[in-house]
């Protein structure tokens, strides 16, 4: 005759569960900083009309996201946002993406979603959906949803380490800003895959 296992009792099931959360928090916190880049990697300073900025390995050259506007500055509604690049590895000269990086790794395709509002991809990770909208005090930024915490993005950080022109080996990525909830400082990786 089979014994039956005994019972968990609530407590027993709380204190599982208060541990399991503190393992996969503590194992999320590892894995943020878990294999960062040996590059340190300039904060772009004066830009004008900046939303974020996006750098990865295997250089410094930071791609600049900024608001497109208009002579009578307001915004251009067809193309919301301009990228180009700072060219820190070399004179720290603005620079143009090319076509191929335009239209299949740092472009993005936009969409107008209401006034003031505009929903956009990037060209090469069309899965996650980021959006510009103006704030209450009528100045724009660039957000997006993950793991539950809209994300103000101030910057965006790809791992790569080897992999081709064509194919490179993205180890993670990470947005980094403001919680939207909170206030407070955020950083969270997501899959690539």
């Amino acid at each position: 005759m089979h014994s039956k296992p005994p019972k968990f009792s609530i407590l027993t099931k709380t204190l599982f569960s208060i541990v399991s959360l503190i393992f996969i928090f503590s194992s999320q916190t590892w894995a943020q900083t878990k294999d960062p880049s040996p590059i340190n990697f300039p904060t772009p300073k004066n830009v004008d009309n900046m939303l974020f900025y996006l750098q990865r390995d295997p250089n410094t050259n930071t791609l600049i996201y900024a608001l497109n506007l208009e002579k009578n500055g307001s915004l251009n509604a067809d193309n919301p946002i301009q990228v180009y690049w700072i060219r820190y590895g070399e004179k720290g000269q603005k620079k143009d993406l090319g076509y191929i990086q335009r239209k299949f790794a740092y472009g993005i395709d936009v969409k107008t979603l209401g006034t003031d509002k505009y929903e956009f991809r990037f060209v090469s990770h069309k899965k996650l959906p980021f959006y510009l909208q103006k704030s209450s005090d009528k100045s724009y930024h660039a957000s997006v949803t993950i793991n539950n915490h809209t994300i103000k993005v101030n910057r965006l950080f790809i791992r790569i380490q080897g992999g081709s022109f064509w194919l490179p080996n993205v180890k993670y990525a990470e947005v980094e800003g403001t919680d939207e909830a909170t206030g407070k400082p955020t950083v969270e990786r997501i899959s690539v895959k």
